[in-house]
């Protein structure tokens, strides 16, 4: 019984180096976009956790107007003009596809699916797509490339088909990608 007990004990302490080199999981990378209306108004923050094959959005956004609105990642990390346009276009990637995640002909990077909004003005959602990677991952848009980009609310809903924008029409809300 003894030389049972000598032996475990042992057996434990030599596999207790090989336990200590094996490295840790490594952390997702992970960003957030604090949103802000025209007029600099806090409106919510989005937070990005980098996944496999694609990155999660948690959006809490308050203070919108109810119903539906069109949700997409735009090419310029910049949100200084009041109408958001110094945020450019939606994100393209390599392919330049067309607008809409209806579209047969494939959808651009910064396409999402639009958030509701309730009475109370505020919005959340979790959202997945396929189509972006945070820090660079293989043909997938990168949002923190070297003009960074932002997260735009748009004031309607997108129909994910009409070119160039869904008919999403006005900026209400931008946040930059950090």
């Amino acid at each position: 019984m003894h030389k049972l007990i000598i032996a475990a004990v042992s057996a434990a302490l030599l596999a207790a180096p090989a336990v200590a080199q094996t490295p840790a999981a490594a952390k997702p990378a992970v960003a957030s976009a604090k949103l802000a209306g025209p007029a600099g108004a806090d409106l919510g923050m989005v937070t990005f956790t980098e996944a496999p094959k694609g990155v999660l959005l948690k959006i809490e956004a308050k203070g919108l107007t109810p119903g539906w609105h069109g949700l997409h990642f735009h090419e310029k990390g910049d949100c200084s003009k009041a109408d958001f346009t110094s945020a450019g276009a939606h994100v393209h990637g390599a392919d330049k596809a067309v607008h809409g995640l209806l579209n047969a002909q494939a959808n651009e990077s910064g396409d999402l699916p639009n958030l509701h909004v309730g009475a109370d003005g505020m919005g959340m959602a979790e959202v997945f797509t396929t189509m972006v990677s945070i820090k660079g991952a293989e043909g997938r848009a990168t949002l923190l490339d070297a003009d960074g980009s932002a997260v735009v609310v748009h004031a309607s809903p997108d129909d994910h088909m009409s070119q160039p924008i869904g008919g999403a029409g006005a900026r209400v809300a931008c946040g930059v990608v950090k």
